[in-house]
């Protein structure tokens, strides 16, 4: 669905110099289609997304539909 699409898309575009620059991990607490837990783990070296629980503590954590998830990230 476009949420997991989203995240792949972001996976992709994960570089290390986005994770030394940003060094933060997001957790998305998504309601509707595609929905439940995701994040982007902006700290960890080499940074991952997807779904589930990030793989150490979230920074942010911030809870919205999925399709604002989407809008908000095209």
């Amino acid at each position: 669905g476009p949420v997991a699409e989203t995240f792949r898309v972001i996976q992709g575009a994960v570089t290390e110099e986005i994770v030394r620059s940003t060094g933060g991990v997001f957790q998305f607490e998504l309601s509707g289609d595609g929905g439940g837990i995701w994040y982007i783990d902006l700290k960890t070296e080499g940074g991952s997304a997807g779904f589930g629980k990030p793989p150490v503590t979230a920074d942010v954590v911030m809870s919205m539909s999925s399709a604002d998830f989407v809008k908000m990230f095209t």
